[in-house]
């Protein structure tokens, strides 16, 4: 197992991170072990979690797989989604997040969290409101690490710039979606994070199973979460994203390679990232996603992976810049 630094931390973890959002749902405990077990085998290290996964069970499972080695282990929760009727069980208030982080702590059985995500930016409380409450859980070394999820580029540094003004905790890390249909995350979010030596842990490299070989145009199996959940419909429901997955599909099966793991491996090879977040339902599933540790990813390999799917323009939208054309080319 390669292990790469978490940004600027000096805490080294695997180049995989496995989430456990199946826990408690998808797989019921056993499963849950036998995947973590062979996770632990593999040399993974990096485990991803959340409160609202499972309704908690996630978080509950994970506390007794860690159990008797948990300093071994880098684990991650998030907070902002609802998790109860109450108006106030979200966000990212300070109110919320020390409650929610007391409820994480006592579902996974431990006295700090290494990686504690904002899971989402809230319109309605203000950043130095959360960054506050963020660093009154450092102080209290409930959490080690403040991090953040699905932020635009500009939060992100706006969140960086208080820290900095008021001396608190900066964000180490961020966890944007990446994959090869879902490619936003090169114009700023990327790049913002190799200039500030930020880690980057992707969700979502398969595109929820769309660039695992069983979808295509005219193609999807009976099951899955593009079938059955609308959310994930409705995030990767262009025509075109199916045309993508499809000649992925081609592409692979011509080169000799699984798309599930060359998927991952795609993802894992951008320099600004740190580990790819993969998941799985069951032990086989596992198995599969992990042979992405076994290929070699050339940058011309990426290149021609990369050619399959449209590539995002620039953030000024000065195209021109990619070419020989450009004003500032040198």
């Amino acid at each position: 197992m390669e292990y790469r630094f978490l940004g600027k931390t000096g805490v080294k973890v695997s180049k995989l991170c496995f989430g456990t959002m199946s826990f408690g749902h998808e797989a019921d405990e056993a499963t849950a072990a036998a995947m973590y077990q062979r996770c632990r085998d593999a040399g993974i290290n990096f485990f991803d979690s959340a409160n609202i996964y499972a309704g908690g069970q996630s978080e509950i499972i994970l506390g007794r797989l860690i159990a008797g080695h948990r300093d071994e282990v880098i684990i991650t929760s998030k907070a902002f989604f609802p998790t109860g009727p109450d108006v106030n069980a979200r966000g990212a208030s300070r109110r919320h997040l020390r409650h929610a982080v007391e409820a994480s702590l006592r579902r996974l059985s431990t006295d700090y969290i290494d990686i504690y995500y904002i899971h989402h930016f809230d319109d309605f409380t203000d950043l130095e409101e959360t960054l506050r409450g963020l660093e009154d859980l450092v102080r209290q070394g409930k959490i080690l690490y403040p991090a953040a999820s699905n932020f635009a580029a500009w939060q992100i540094e706006k969140a960086l710039g208080i820290a900095q003004h008021h001396g608190w905790t900066p964000f180490a890390c961020i966890q944007p979606m990446y994959n090869l249909v879902k490619r936003q995350a090169e114009v700023e979010i990327l790049p913002m994070a190799q200039a500030e030596g930020l880690g980057v842990v992707p969700y979502s490299p398969l595109g929820g199973g769309l660039l695992s070989g069983k979808y295509g145009v005219n193609r999807q199996p009976e099951k899955g979460r593009l079938v059955e959940n609308t959310m994930y419909r409705t995030r990767y429901g262009e025509p075109w994203m199916y045309e993508v997955a499809e000649r992925f599909t081609r592409f692979s099966q011509e080169h000799g390679y699984e798309p599930a793991p060359l998927a991952i491996a795609w993802v894992a090879s951008h320099p600004a990232v740190t580990a790819p977040i993969i998941g799985a339902r069951n032990l086989e599933q596992l198995e599969g996603v992990l042979k992405a540790l076994e290929i070699p990813m050339t940058p011309d390999l990426r290149e021609k992976i990369s050619s399959l799917s449209p590539e995002p323009p620039p953030a000024t939208d000065r195209s021109e810049e990619r070419t020989p054309y450009s004003m500032v080319s040198r």
